[in-house]
């Protein structure tokens, strides 16, 4: 049987962050998860998972200066510190949350920028990451991010993402699979969760055109979730969707999943 978890980046945003778990809990989700936990203390948020029987399933590692439009730093050959300063911040907050997933954000390939280097850059620290993180019992994902949404993102299809794994050879390497991004980039969505499988550790659902709940555009989710169940997988399937209307008012599709 699927499990959900709740985007708090993205459902229950009327409320202040903190006051999202709560909701989510209310909504019957078991776990969240969100972008970013880093302007909060992990303490309030811990309690706040506690309080209400949450589990982290997932956060992304710091992706740098969001305003100025960073989004993930893993390919700059320039901020290689920060990077791997980022990643510090990011397992102690996981041992804080009892998180045993981070998504790293490979970044945002700058203008006149030499790809090969980039990516060599890419390879390295993901290979440290994925040392640093097995060592704390948490998991690294890499996340494919199309780029309509997030023009010049350096990694934008799950097939090169499973030759980026291949090319890291960690066995703590994984793939964060977004239905939405790999719909607007790849199509032909089961084939690719079938070929991707043995390396997927999270999975995140929208659906397309819109990034609205499922059922309200052309994803066939009555397939896909029972399909990527038949899979095997059994970790978390994120809600990272904007709704409709609320959080609460687009949760009708979950009914036929839960118990």
């Amino acid at each position: 049987m699927p499990k959900f978890s709740a985007n708090l980046s993205f459902l229950f945003t009327e409320l202040p962050f903190l006051d999202r778990f709560a909701a989510a809990a209310a909504a019957g989700f078991e776990a969240v998860e969100y972008m970013s936990p880093y302007g909060h203390d992990p303490r309030a948020i811990a309690a706040r998972l506690a309080d209400h029987g949450l589990t982290q399933a997932l956060f992304n590692l710091p992706a740098g200066d969001w305003d100025a439009g960073e989004r993930g730093l893993a390919i700059r050959p320039d901020r290689v510190a920060a990077f791997r300063d980022g990643l510090a911040v990011a397992l102690d907050t996981a041992d804080a949350l009892g998180c045993l997933r981070l998504n790293c954000l490979a970044g945002i390939v700058p203008a006149g920028a030499d790809r090969r280097a980039l990516e060599a850059t890419l390879v390295d620290n993901l290979a440290f990451a994925a040392d640093a993180a097995a060592r704390r019992g948490v998991r690294l994902l890499i996340e494919p991010i199309n780029d309509r949404d997030m023009p010049g993102f350096f990694l934008t299809r799950s097939d090169d993402a499973l030759k980026l794994i291949e090319r890291v050879g960690s066995p703590n390497l994984w793939l964060q699979a977004d239905i939405y991004h790999m719909q607007v980039m790849e199509g032909d969505l089961a084939r690719r969760l079938e070929a991707a499988a043995a390396r997927v550790a999270h999975i995140q659902i929208a659906d397309n055109p819109g990034r609205r709940e499922p059922g309200t555009g052309e994803i066939n989710y009555g397939f896909l979730i029972p399909f990527i169940d038949r899979l095997g997988y059994d970790g978390w399937i994120g809600c990272e969707y904007r709704p409709t209307t609320t959080a609460e008012a687009g949760l009708g599709w979950m009914r036929a999943y839960r118990t």
